[in-house]
């Protein structure tokens, strides 16, 4: 998987209301390509027009994994709006990851 595979354009909308999302993925596994999907269909339907996904495969580029401090994956990362926050799995919980995003109370 390169990085370019999965890498989103931020679409056109308010730069205080970008969020810029990070996936750290191993290769295309079933669970790396799930998670992808998964957050692509979650960012479509809460996020549309404000947000930039990229994929870190570290396969390819295992010294970024220290970046984020990732120990398990597939793992996203919120780089944007602060504060940073981890959702760590194959995101096939919609709920779980609404609430971990901070786009939905618990």
């Amino acid at each position: 998987m390169k990085r370019e595979t999965f890498k989103q354009d931020l679409k056109t909308g308010s730069p205080e209301k970008s969020w810029e999302l990070r996936l750290y993925v191993a290769g295309q596994t079933p669970k790396s390509l799930a998670a992808f999907a998964n957050l692509k269909e979650i960012c479509e339907q809460h996020l549309a027009g404000q947000y930039h996904i990229e994929i870190v495969d570290l396969i390819k580029e295992p010294q970024l994994a220290a970046d984020d401090q990732i120990l398990a994956i597939p793992t996203l990362v919120r780089k944007l709006p602060p504060p940073l926050r981890k959702i760590i799995g194959d995101l096939s919980n919609t709920e779980r990851v609404l609430v971990g995003l901070n786009l939905r109370e618990k």
